[in-house]
């Protein structure tokens, strides 16, 4: 493993260079990998493992039709390598368990009785195991359980894949029955087309991704986009003008540099002006939200977002609420002027 200093903090990480695709496929070559899911992550670790010449099968249900003639579309064989879920999962070795959280828990008895001693079931999320309390997601003692995440979409995951890029991701093992589990992770974590995998819990990776996803990834950049763009309509600016000063600049032009170089070098390229008001309102915000985001990790600590989760999901109206609450936000004022400012840009 490469080390890693972070500002003080060493890490292992697994790189492609010490642990290249040809020994990934290597690890695999007895191992038939069975892709139960073909929704959000799916898609792309089956499609990436097979461009990779890994055996790889798809589970799914022709009742899922959506999912269903996706994996038709992407070449995937009905009878051979296109399953019903439990022939799949009867058939596989290492058993990828990526339908929905809420899905997972629906499902699990209908697979669990198809593992086999020394199958390996591997997830891309730590929530089922980690809050099997409320999930009933108990793996039986004589398989490996395994985890790879990836840090990024799945549409990323195929995107940078394709690119030769490869996205980040973190990998765990939360029961090693064959001595191999955490082999069997780093294979199937390069396989699926990750550039470096670093290790974590099944906890780790559930605390860290819930908060991340209500937090700075989307809720909370939601959240104060949609109050920065009110202060600004509210005290007479277009919405035009508002869209661009809170989305359109972010998105197309400042982001990028942070990704690309950092945000002290995003800093140091912006007026003398900018300078100094993000440098010192950056404290401010920080403060103001830092008691937000504690009460946030509390709440995904405790179970209490994977109650509410699991609740909303449960319910049979769940599809028509969530598409009245996208609908709002789609038909707000801000991304309405959203829709327009991305049909102007050249």
């Amino acid at each position: 493993m490469a080390k890693i200093d972070f500002g003080g903090t060493v890490e292992e990480v697994v790189t492609r260079d010490e642990f290249p695709v040809e020994k990934a496929r290597e690890v695999l070559a007895d191992e038939v990998v069975a892709v139960l899911g073909y929704g959000v992550q799916g898609p792309a670790q089956a499609l990436d493992m097979r461009d990779n010449s890994i055996n790889v099968i798809v589970g799914g249900s022709p009742d899922r039709k959506r999912s269903w003639e996706k994996a038709l579309k992407d070449g995937w064989e009905p009878g051979k390598t296109l399953l019903p879920f439990e022939e799949a999962a009867d058939r596989g070795t290492i058993i990828q368990y990526l339908v929905s959280d809420a899905a997972q828990v629906i499902l699990w008895p209908r697979i669990e009785p198809h593992l086999k001693e020394s199958d390996a079931l591997y997830f891309s999320h730590g929530f089922s195991i980690t809050y099997s309390d409320q999930t009933g997601v108990v793996p039986p003692k004589f398989v490996d359980v395994i985890l790879v995440a990836p840090k990024g979409s799945g549409t990323s995951v195929r995107a940078n894949f394709l690119a030769g890029s490869g996205i980040n991701s973190s990998y765990a093992v939360y029961q090693d029955y064959t001595g191999r589990a955490t082999e069997r992770a780093l294979a199937v974590g390069i396989a699926i087309g990750s550039g470096y995998l670093f290790p974590t819990t099944f906890q780790n990776e559930v605390y860290s991704d819930l908060t991340g996803e209500r937090g700075i990834l989307m809720g909370a950049l939601a959240g104060v986009m949609e109050a920065q763009y009110n202060v600004l309509r509210q005290n007479g600016h277009t919405p035009s003008e508002a869209f661009n000063e809170t989305v359109e600049e972010l998105t197309q032009s400042l982001i990028r540099l942070v990704g690309q170089n950092g945000m002290d070098w995003m800093y140091a390229n912006t007026s003398t002006t900018a300078q100094r008001g993000a440098l010192d309102w950056r404290h401010r915000f920080r403060e103001a939200v830092m008691p937000v985001f504690d009460e946030l990790y509390q709440s995904v600590v405790s179970g209490e977002e994977t109650r509410l989760v699991l609740e909303a999901n449960s319910s049979p109206d769940y599809k028509e609420k969530l598409e009245a609450e996208l609908r709002e936000m789609r038909e707000s004022e801000m991304w309405l002027a959203g829709a327009e400012v991305r049909a102007l840009r050249p």
